[in-house]
């Protein structure tokens, strides 16, 4: 959306500006190619950071787990066998590889580490993303190798 509002009055602008261009004058070439270049540029940034899709994924993802949680909630203490744990395992498993972490800003990850401090957390925030929780405090660290 962000990306979007600039194209919208960039195109309006001109749109208006080029109405009002006589015939045999040239003064709107230079703003014509400065906007047409601007608006590649926030197109391309666009599309190279893919939030649309990743935000889709992100919802999917969300759902996905949310089922996983509510079929876990709904077993019976005595019909659970050991192919039901491996088979919710598995798609524990598969919706984690699908979880893009390296995409999650730094700042979440600390947020989630803190408020689940003293708890056992995921590999990626467990280390595997640079981020070091020191034992002695609650203060949270960023690996500089990682960086």
């Amino acid at each position: 959306m962000m990306f979007q509002i600039p194209l919208i009055l960039t195109s309006s602008v001109m749109c208006i500006l080029n109405s009002f261009e006589r015939e045999g004058d040239s003064n709107m070439k230079i703003p014509n190619v400065a906007v047409n270049g601007c608006s590649v540029l926030i197109m391309s940034l666009q599309n190279n950071l893919k939030v649309p899709e990743k935000v889709e994924l992100f919802k999917n993802l969300s759902n996905q787990y949310l089922i996983l949680a509510h079929s876990i909630e709904a077993l019976e203490p005595d019909t659970i066998t050991r192919e039901m744990i491996n088979n919710f395992t598995e798609k524990y498993d598969l919706l984690q590889s699908q979880c893009l972490f390296e995409d999650i800003p730094q700042k979440y990850k600390k947020e989630v580490i803190k408020s689940w401090s003293g708890r056992f957390l995921p590999l990626q925030l467990n280390g595997a993303s640079g981020i070091k929780r020191n034992s002695g405090n609650s203060s949270i660290e960023i690996s500089s190798e990682m960086v």
